[in-house]
Formats: structure tokens, sequence, C-alpha cells
């Protein structure tokens, strides 16, 4: 395992992935964000493809950084936390900025959390964290691979801990993690930055 981060200086950017259960999971880990938190962090839901969202709205009601959907080309702010909106991937282009794209869904999932964990390493590499919640899929299973051969780190929830178990249990099985962590050590890591 790697030692612990230092948010303000190991850290770039953080994406998170979360399906079944997801909800009520990113409501805990938002919530323990603390208001001077600065990297940006990045989310994949597994949503309604054909129907509007709020879940920016929702969730942004929990934490004390500001939330909102991404949009095609949105910068990547500092001290935020960005969707990604229904039927669209959310890739990381470059340091400053995602792009929206309507490439096939990933195992049934538009967005999915593989592209955007692999895009994600690809441009942050070793200065990356990965986090993956609670879900009935095997998606994230590739994208915390790329992470981690990026040199980036994964957390995985504890496969017991969550609401569904398959996408956890299966980014284990197939990817490994640096920490494998209940819900609450992962929101505790987060409030102590480390």
């Amino acid at each position: 395992m790697k030692p612990s981060l230092d948010w303000q200086h190991d850290i770039d950017a953080i994406v998170v992935g979360a399906s079944a259960g997801g909800v009520t999971a990113l409501r805990e880990l938002l919530g323990a964000l603390p208001a001077d938190f600065r990297p940006p962090m990045l989310i994949v839901l597994h949503l309604p493809r054909h129907r509007p969202s709020t879940i920016a709205e929702v969730l942004g009601a929990y934490c004390a950084l500001p939330v909102y959907e991404a949009c095609d080309k949105q910068r990547i702010e500092r001290g935020s936390v960005m969707f990604a909106p229904p039927d669209y991937h959310m890739l990381v282009e470059d340091e400053a900025s995602v792009a929206l794209s309507l490439d096939e869904p990933v195992l049934f999932s538009r967005p999915a959390i593989d592209p955007l964990f692999s895009s994600a390493a690809a441009v942050f590499s070793n200065r990356l964290l990965a986090i993956l919640l609670t879900g009935a899929s095997t998606d994230g299973s590739n994208g915390l691979a790329a992470v981690r051969r990026a040199g980036g780190t994964a957390w995985v929830q504890a496969p017991e801990d969550a609401t569904a178990s398959m996408m956890p249990a299966a980014a284990l099985a197939y990817a490994g993690a640096e920490a494998v962590l209940t819900l609450e050590e992962i929101c505790q890591r987060m409030r102590n930055r480390a």
C-alpha cells in the first residue's frame, strides 16, 4: 500500500464511480468533504439515459463545495465536484477540462465509469486517486486497472460494506487496489485529507 496521501501535494484529481446504492454512498462521501478541500472530484453515477437528472442539485445540498453537472469542454476547477450528465460519457480531456462523448454505452451504461477512470489515468497518471463504490455491474474494473497501471491510487469500497457488492468485488478481483475500505473509512480519510 502507498503511504498516506497529502491532498495538497500528491493528488491533482479524484475520480469516483458508483452504481446501485450510489446515491446514498455519494451523499455520505460528499458530506464528508471539508469546505477547504482542494482536489477536483469527477463522478460517474449510473443514471437513466433518457431523462434529465437533478443528482448534482440533490447531492449538492449535502456538500460544502460547489457541485454541478458537466458540460462539454467544462473546466476542471479545484475545490469542486462535477457529475457526468445522463447519456454522455465524461472524459478527462486534459488537466484543465473534460469532454462529453456519445460513444457506445459500456456494459449498458452511458455515462460509464471505465471511460472516466481510463481517460483520467492518461492525463493525471500517478497524481490521480480513483474511488470505486457500490454497484451491481463490472463497470469500473478496466478503468481501475488503467489507474493502477499509470501509477495512480485506487480505493475500493469493501464489498461486504456496499449496498451492491458486485462492482467492488469484480474490480478487486480484476485490478486490485491500494486500499479496501468501508464507506465510513473513505469518508474519514476525506475529512482528514490522508
